[in-house]
């Protein structure tokens, strides 16, 4: 389909290519919507996009201590606080990611691709999936990728692979130590741009600095309460960017803040 302005609202096969897929187009671009096209049977209504939700107030507020600050733009590259909270799953197989504003409203994605029925069944029944190569796509409000990371297979380090949907390279995320407080390297075009350092062994919060070693950016985890910790797999975070930053260091911190529980986290303790 040919996604003039003229063209009217509706289910279209899905333009990324995805098989037997519909994809809702609003009239004027295509919309993160999406359902399996089954033939002889009609399209569902369009989920009409959640407003501020008052729980991720309190998230940011209250659990991450961060003061509320006036809004931005609307955008993955340009909110100073994003929220990045995992759905909860009694038995977690694919890392899919919920990222909104700090008033509740979704700004977007983060999702693994790539995995195979074998990649699945071998992280149900084992833990050896942490150290094989993970895939995620960063992803806007309309379901477009913006950011896509490979993390290879790894030993104890981790190393991050960060590159724009049409190929081009970002920049990379390297882990530096195994023990202790964790700390990794932020490169691009082959020199040191920044750097995450955790604030406890347990690498929950992490301050995200420059060059010059000053504080950018703060990720910092949040809880659902007891029970949802013991029995899901859910981690919620909350990025606060200090002010605006350039390229290619503001796409690194945001990579780096929408993926740090699957791509740099990953085992229990935070090895990587």
């Amino acid at each position: 389909m040919t996604t003039h302005s003229n063209t009217p609202s509706g289910w279209y096969p899905d333009p990324h290519g995805a098989d037997q897929t519909l994809r809702y187009w609003d009239g004027a671009q295509w919309t993160e919507h999406t359902h399996a096209e089954v033939k002889g049977q009609a399209a569902p209504q369009v989920p009409q996009q959640a407003g501020p939700d008052e729980r991720v107030r309190r998230q940011v507020q209250q659990q991450a201590g961060v003061a509320a600050s006036g809004p931005g733009g609307g955008t993955l590259f340009s909110e100073p606080v994003l929220v990045v909270n995992q759905k909860a799953k009694l038995i977690e197989l694919t890392n899919e990611y919920k990222v909104m504003d700090q008033q509740g409203n979704q700004l977007g994605s983060v999702i693994q691709v790539g995995q195979s029925a074998l990649r699945k069944i071998l992280r149900f029944v084992a833990s050896i999936d942490q150290y094989l190569t993970h895939r995620l796509e960063i992803r806007d409000v309309h379901g477009q990728p913006v950011l896509l990371l490979t993390r290879p297979a790894k030993f104890l380090k981790s190393r991050v692979v960060v590159t724009r949907p049409d190929g081009q390279p970002v920049g990379e995320i390297v882990q530096q130590n195994v023990f202790g407080k964790i700390n990794f390297a932020i490169n691009a075009d082959g020199r040191q741009v920044g750097a995450i350092k955790a604030e406890n062994w347990r690498a929950w919060n992490f301050a995200i600095v420059d060059h010059a070693g000053n504080e950018v950016a703060r990720i910092t985890k949040t809880w659902e309460g007891l029970a949802k910790t013991m029995f899901t797999t859910a981690d919620n975070y909350v990025l606060q960017i200090h002010y605006q930053l350039p390229e290619p260091l503001l796409s690194l911190v945001v990579a780096t803040a929408l993926t740090v529980d699957t791509a740099l986290k990953q085992d229990a303790r935070g090895l990587g």
